[in-house]
């Protein structure tokens, strides 16, 4: 196994927060802006954890393992400025489902560096968290 996969989006949900109305939700919206291929999870469910506008511009990177079923597990996060954002978004990363990494047509575990960026929310006074 690799040591880790970037789990890349095109773009954060904080760039596609003027979209949402387009899509159903922001998390909607996020899942249609992410990277797709055999090689990398794919997220196919998502919560976007709310946190408060405090945290905006902060950053939490977590590691974790999509099994071959897609499901997240082994959270493990490597840089954070807070405790309680960092729980908080590994909270909400708990709920997410994938569609596994594939290699020769068979799914497989892969571990992932999810980078997750505290960006403007559509209210006042409310972050979303996004990668």
């Amino acid at each position: 196994m690799k040591t880790a996969s970037k789990l890349v989006a095109l773009l954060g949900l904080g760039a596609l927060l003027p979209f949402a109305a387009m899509a159903d939700t922001v998390e909607q919206a996020y899942l249609e802006s992410c990277r797709k291929g055999p090689d990398v999870p794919v997220p196919s469910a998502v919560v976007a954890p709310r946190v408060q506008s405090c945290f905006i511009g902060q950053t939490v990177e977590v590691e974790f393992t999509v099994d071959a079923y897609g499901k997240p597990s082994n959270f493990s996060v490597l840089n954070f400025a807070d405790g309680y954002l960092a729980e908080t978004v590994v909270d909400a990363l708990k709920q997410w489902q994938f569609t596994p990494a594939h290699r020769a047509g068979v799914p497989v575990a892969e571990k992932v560096i999810l980078p997750v960026h505290v960006v403007d929310g559509p209210a006042a006074g409310e972050g979303y968290a996004a990668n």
